[in-house]
């Protein structure tokens, strides 16, 4: 079986981290740069830098800041935030990204995964799905969570699969922020729809939460913020706590 990965969220705006709540009412907690070497000294298996505003202001990321981020780590970083062409795409690799996060891009124009994952590989075409619950079902959002896509998520993510990304960042608008848990439904579904990693996001309030996604969920991996942020418990304590119950990690 292979080994669960945690991987500690860095939600940044004007090249500080902020949390918030379904993607509202931000609150600064700290620097990229810093935040990142720290988790990765706690054993994170990864880091996931998403500035959270760039779509939304008609932006790109903001390079600077993630190549400052990038410098400080040994351990892959996934860059995402206003990519919306090929060259956002090569350029944020560029700065230091071991991968690249694209969700409103890619919704808008899907031939971007297909051009990416063919010319930089698919090991590093990361799509990202903010997806909240409609009726019965799930549909996709994008600009940060403010435009619905008309999308379907689990008719998304397989088209995505088809187009070349080789990993999926699901987000649950519904649970992000409010450390209450996963959407374990929306993550087992996703899960079982695609051949890629699926890496669940939005909720995580504790390490029996990653626990649940990694397992009922079905989850690759497993996103978290604010329990980091907020001191709540430690990369290191999260995996101590897996291993317990059988759950592989590195």
């Amino acid at each position: 079986m292979l080994t669960k990965r945690i991987i500690p969220c860095l939600d940044v705006r004007a090249g500080r981290v902020v949390k918030g709540v379904k993607f509202r009412d931000l609150a600064d907690v700290g620097d990229p740069a810093e935040l990142a070497a720290r988790y990765e000294r706690e054993g994170a298996d990864e880091i996931v830098f998403l500035d959270v505003t760039a779509t939304v202001e008609g932006r790109r990321a903001m390079l600077d800041v993630a190549r400052r981020t990038a410098e400080r780590l040994f351990i892959p970083l996934t860059i995402g935030g206003g990519i919306r062409t090929y060259a956002d795409f090569r350029d944020t690799l560029r700065a230091g990204a071991d991968k690249v996060s694209v969700n409103t891009g890619a919704v808008e124009r899907p031939a971007l995964i297909q051009e990416t994952s063919r010319d930089f590989g698919a090991q590093c075409v990361v799509v990202a799905i903010d997806s909240k619950r409609e009726g019965g079902g799930h549909r996709v959002h994008t600009r940060a969570g403010t435009l619905p896509a008309g999308l379907d998520t689990i008719d998304w993510a397989r088209r995505v699969c088809d187009l070349g990304a080789g990993e999926i960042l699901l987000t649950s608008m519904d649970a992000d922020g409010t450390t209450s848990g996963y959407d374990i439904e929306l993550t087992a579904r996703v899960a079982e729809a695609v051949p890629v990693p699926v890496i669940a996001s939005g909720g995580c309030g504790s390490a029996e939460h990653i626990h649940d996604v990694l397992t009922a969920g079905r989850a690759d991996a497993a996103l978290a913020a604010s329990i980091f942020h907020y001191g709540t418990t430690t990369v290191a304590a999260v995996k101590e706590r897996l291993r317990g119950k059988g759950v592989p990690v590195r």
